[in-house]
C-alpha cells in the first residue's frame, strides 16, 4: 500500500496502480509487464518453484538477460527489505498510514473490484 502512492503518482493512472497493488491480474497490462509480474509473484510466494521454464517465459515475452537479472534483483531486494522492516517492527513514517486509509475510504471505496472481492 505504501508504494501505491508512488505508482499512482508516476503512472498518473489510479486504476492501474490499484490493480497492481491489489490484483495485477485484473489490470490491462502489456504481455511483457504481465510476464514480469507473474515471475516476481512466483519468486516471492514460491521461490523453490521457480524453474527454467519461468525464465523462458520471460525470454519469450521479450526480456533479455540483463532485464531478467534486474527483475530478480528488484524482487529479491524488495522482499529482503520488507522482511527486515517487518522483522524489526518498523512502522510507516508519520502520515503514511493516514494517506492509505484516506485513499481506501475515498477513491478506493469507489472501485468495486477492490472493495467487493470475488469469493
Amino acid at each position: 500500500m505504501m508504494h501505491g502512492a508512488g505508482l499512482r503518482r508516476e503512472s498518473n493512472d489510479d486504476d492501474l496502480a490499484s490493480h497492481v497493488m491489489h490484483d495485477y491480474t485484473q489490470a490491462d497490462l502489456d504481455p511483457q509487464t504481465r510476464a514480469i509480474l507473474d515471475y516476481a509473484t512466483k519468486l516471492t510466494v514460491a521461490p523453490s518453484d521457480v524453474h527454467h521454464d519461468d525464465f523462458m517465459k520471460l525470454k519469450n515475452a521479450g526480456l533479455d538477460d540483463q532485464q531478467i537479472l534486474s527483475t530478480v534483483l528488484i524482487t529479491a531486494t524488495f522482499n529482503f527489505m520488507t522482511r527486515i522492516a517487518d522483522g524489526l517492527g518498523v512502522e510507516p513514517a508519520p502520515g503514511r498510514q493516514e494517506l492509505v486509509e484516506e485513499w481506501l475510504t475515498g477513491p478506493g471505496r469507489d472501485q468495486t473490484w477492490l472493495m467487493n472481492p470475488k469469493t
